[in-house]
């Protein structure tokens, strides 16, 4: 049995060793109770990852170890990451970077058994800075202390904790498949390829009218930066006839940490093609160029104060949408900013979510993060509201109408209690591959959460955080995402989000109920392309799928 669990532990440490680029100084020591101590020695990780060669000692291991899960841990020893030692710096100086050093350092001790943050932190910067580059062995070579003692108990319980979240989130997955099969089963055929296909361009061209806007009344009231002050690309419909439309409905894009209004610039010109007016604006803080320098060191880390500025953000662009309307001739009476739509991904979702009426949850909040011991990455970004002072900030805006959330974060920031109040439609994206906001927790479980009755879930398989994204040159990007990140080709993916944007917001936010047969579960299954799977249920399977989550995870939903 011992042997086996040794085995499952090596194995299991090699695959997740890109995310934990750390092994050890001269060894690795740990305790096996009750067989006693155990090491590896450093000089023979390296010997592997450069020769490929296994040496009598590191064999012991070795020869425990699946053959493909030995090879990913040649491959990832061997690896260098393109990041500079400013970057490394700034990243774990901040207060999520410390965070999650410091949870990682709980694993990953010094030889005296002192949380190794402070080692792992030099360890990452000198290696970067060296001219053999980030590396795994290198990082080890930099490693403060003699030696590396893992603590054994709690990263087999933490590796079985994730590896049990993941067959679980699996279970889930397939469950959902399953209720969209039988959603599609229970209402008569429609035939999809007798109707307008709206994967492709509608009857509109559009202009793009850039605008750059200076909300002076939060000037110097924010720790982030001395004024807000932004540009906002807005996508105007323009008619193919002479006959002048209603004014055009308004849908707002929010991005999420490090991207910009470029990000979605796919959605927001197919929108547009259908007669809705986009803004796609750049949030002044965390941005991808103000993330860039602050990774640089030129910016200080986004705030906690940040969850508050950028739903203002919207309410602002909203209203000078609005003046606009009234006052400058490219957009004189042509908007309709009382009915407004509101897309965001990631950050930008929790955005949506707090428009549309989310609140937070601070004893929730309390609870999950002191300390947080999840293993869901976006917690140590959500946890931030914990440095928020309690209050109950007015950022619901009535205008907003209906809401598509690609990818939101919110689990901790709102609960059940905090998405209480959310009554508008609402269409929830999720990639069952997505590590930064997981489905289950982020996506999933508010789903069956929301009060909405018209509330829908896209669970596109195999899907990443990055799936929905822009597919940009690299030179573009704040920081380069590896292939594995960003998952299998994106093409079907925008015509997913393309065609689910316009069918759900023409239905809920234009009233164009020609529409609803496109926001189902059989139409899902009619654009579904593998390997990247469509599946959409709607809010008839509240109940079966919250009985899902409460059967998978044997605890009640809250």
């Amino acid at each position: 049995m011992w042997k086996k669990t040794l085995c499952y532990f090596f194995g299991i440490s090699s695959s997740i060793a890109i995310t934990t680029p750390t092994l050890g100084a001269d060894r690795i020591q740990f305790n096996y109770p009750p067989f006693g101590d155990f090491e590896i020695a450093t000089q023979d990780l390296e010997v592997f990852a450069n020769e490929g060669k296994i040496t009598k000692d590191f064999a012991f291991y070795a020869n425990r170890t699946q053959p493909e899960q030995l090879a990913q841990m040649r491959e990832f020893l061997k690896t260098k990451f393109q990041i500079s030692p400013t970057v490394i710096s700034q990243f774990t100086y901040s207060p999520i970077g410390e965070k999650m050093l410091q949870r990682l350092g709980e694993l990953l001790q010094t030889q005296n058994r002192i949380n190794g943050f402070y080692a792992l932190r030099s360890a990452l910067i000198l290696s970067a800075a060296s001219p053999e580059g980030l590396s795994v062995i290198n990082i080890i070579k930099n490693y403060s202390s003699p030696s590396i003692r893992l603590n054994f108990s709690e990263s087999i319980q933490t590796i079985g904790q994730l590896s049990q979240l993941l067959q679980k989130r699996d279970i889930v997955v397939s469950e959902i498949q399953k209720i969209a099969t039988q959603e599609a089963a229970n209402v008569p055929p429609i035939d999809f390829a007798q109707k307008p296909d709206i994967r492709q361009r509608g009857e509109f061209n559009s202009t793009k009218i850039t605008l750059t806007l200076h909300d002076r009344s939060r000037d110097g009231k924010s720790k982030t930066v001395l004024e807000r002050k932004y540009d906002v690309d807005v996508y105007l419909p323009q008619p193919k006839s002479a006959i002048a439309p209603e004014p055009y409905r308004v849908i707002v894009i929010s991005h999420g940490l490090a991207e910009d209004r470029s990000s979605f610039v796919y959605i927001a010109e197919h929108l547009a093609s259908y007669g809705f007016a986009v803004a796609a604006l750049d949030h002044p803080v965390a941005n991808s160029k103000q993330f860039q320098k602050f990774l640089t060191g030129i910016a200080s880390p986004p705030q906690p104060t940040e969850l508050i500025d950028r739903p203002l953000d919207v309410k602002y662009v909203l209203d000078e949408l609005q003046r606009l309307n009234e006052t400058d001739s490219r957009f004189k009476n042509k908007l309709n900013v009382q009915q407004v739509g509101l897309i965001g991904h990631s950050l930008g979702g929790y955005t949506a979510l707090a428009l549309a009426g989310g609140s937070f949850d601070f004893a929730k909040i309390r609870q999950e993060c002191n300390p947080n011991r999840s293993l869901n990455i976006s917690t140590f970004l959500q946890c931030r509201a914990n440095d928020l002072k309690p209050n109950n900030y007015l950022i619901e805006d009535d205008r907003i109408k209906a809401i598509m959330l690609m990818n939101p974060l919110n689990s901790v920031l709102f609960g059940k209690q905090g998405l209480s109040k959310i009554t508008i439609p609402v269409m929830m994206v999720a990639g069952s591959q997505d590590i930064f906001t997981p489905a289950v927790p982020e996506q999933i479980q508010p789903f069956s959460q929301l009060p909405s009755k018209d509330k829908y879930l896209a669970l596109i398989e195999n899907a990443t955080h990055f799936s929905v994204q822009s597919d940009l040159p690299s030179s573009e990007t704040v920081i380069p995402v590896p292939q594995g990140l960003l998952g299998p080709d994106r093409k079907s993916v925008y015509s997913y989000m393309n065609s689910l944007g316009v069918a759900f917001f023409q239905t809920h936010l234009s009233d164009r109920q020609e529409y609803k047969p496109y926001i189902t579960a059989s139409y899902a299954q009619f654009i579904s392309q593998a390997p990247t799977n469509l599946s959409l249920v709607n809010s008839d399977s509240e109940k079966v799928i919250s009985q899902v989550l409460n059967r998978v995870y044997q605890t009640p939903s809250n």
